[in-house]
């Protein structure tokens, strides 16, 4: 099973833009705060923390950035307490939608959350209205300038992992259960191997085909509309577009 599907790479384009804007930063620093808080600020016994640290290190941020981010996180330095929270809707064309946040003020995140869908034409549902369709899985990303496919492969597979999909023409994406991302993880990093991300994501069971334009667009116009808001952290979807509809948007 994978993850990857053609709205990928225009999501690949819109990180580096969000990247120039800063918004990368703010939402690495609340991962690593939090995951620093829940499960203490030594790396090699937080996992979660250790893939924060990956994902921040291949987004080139600051050492001091993230040593510090980590210190707010354990209490020894003062910093906003975050919860996660998740929002779950549809957008057009029953699209189902699951939204990670980290806030620390849940009525102004929920309000923005509900904002988006309803101006984007969807609907903000209850808890557990879209979780079913899509399943957890470890999801790492690794350039394809760092080894060949059929090494990385051998390498991810004796290590755990699952499957790997190549499609993107920058990345690979190597996928995991949850019961073996930190294997794959630990694997990689013994091999020197830079994850450009390393999380456990939400995984569409299968997708839907989107082949209206105006549905499309509307779609789009929600996922930026929450992708910009520092508040959230990840959107998850189960849309795919149809190479016609592609072709109108490129």
């Amino acid at each position: 099973m994978s993850g990857h599907n053609k709205w990928s790479t225009i999501k690949h384009r819109k990180a580096a833009q969000d990247s120039k804007k800063g918004k990368v930063f703010t939402k690495l620093i609340k991962e690593l705060t939090i995951a620093a808080r829940i499960g203490g600020g030594d790396a090699q016994s937080n996992p979660r923390l250790r893939s924060a640290i990956a994902t921040a290190r291949a987004n080139s941020m600051p050492k001091e950035n993230i040593d510090r981010a980590i210190k707010k996180g354990t209490g020894d330095l003062d910093g906003a307490d975050y919860e996660e929270i998740i929002y779950e809707g549809y957008a057009p064309g029953n699209v189902a939608v699951i939204v990670e946040a980290m806030t620390d003020n849940r009525n102004r995140t929920s309000s923005s959350v509900r904002f988006a869908f309803t101006r984007s034409g969807g609907n903000l549902g209850a808890t557990n209205s879209v979780q079913y369709m899509f399943d957890r899985r470890g999801i790492i990303q690794v350039a394809k300038t760092v080894m060949s496919e059929d090494e990385l492969m051998e390498l991810a597979l004796e290590a755990g992992a699952s499957d790997m999909n190549s499609d993107n023409l920058e990345t690979y994406e190597i996928i995991t259960e949850t019961s073996d991302f930190n294997d794959v993880q630990q694997a990689l990093e013994n091999k020197g191997i830079q994850m450009l991300e390393a999380e456990i994501a939400w995984v569409p069971q299968n997708r839907v085909i989107v082949d209206d334009v105006k549905k499309a667009e509307q779609i789009m116009k929600l996922i930026d509309a929450l992708e910009d808001d520092d508040d959230i952290q990840k959107v998850h979807s189960n849309f795919d577009i149809s190479e016609d509809v592609l072709r109108q948007l490129s």
